[in-house]
């Protein structure tokens, strides 16, 4: 991928393939239905907006695998405090 494909966002299509079926493969391989991920995902939210402020709009939940071990990796960026959002820091 050159300099301006990445500045534009673009991707190669067979990069795109290539990463579309690692993520089925992952899911298999987990053995998770479809769905599954999504409503473990609405769990974690609940779960965590008890207790902070969350940006549930920008919460990315996903599966990884390397060589050896899938990862359940969660990306949840928290809100800005209310003291923040007010203009005192």
């Amino acid at each position: 991928m050159n300099f301006f494909e990445r500045l534009r966002g673009e991707r190669p299509s067979a990069q795109t393939a290539k990463d579309r079926l690692q993520l089925v493969l992952v899911h298999d391989r987990a053995d998770l239905p479809p769905g599954k991920l999504e409503a473990l995902k609405d769990d974690l939210i609940a779960a965590l907006s008890r207790h902070i402020e969350i940006d549930v709009r920008k919460v990315n939940i996903s599966l990884t695998q390397d060589r050896h071990q899938q990862r359940l990796v969660a990306d949840i960026p928290l809100a800005p405090s209310r003291a923040r959002r007010r203009g005192a820091g």
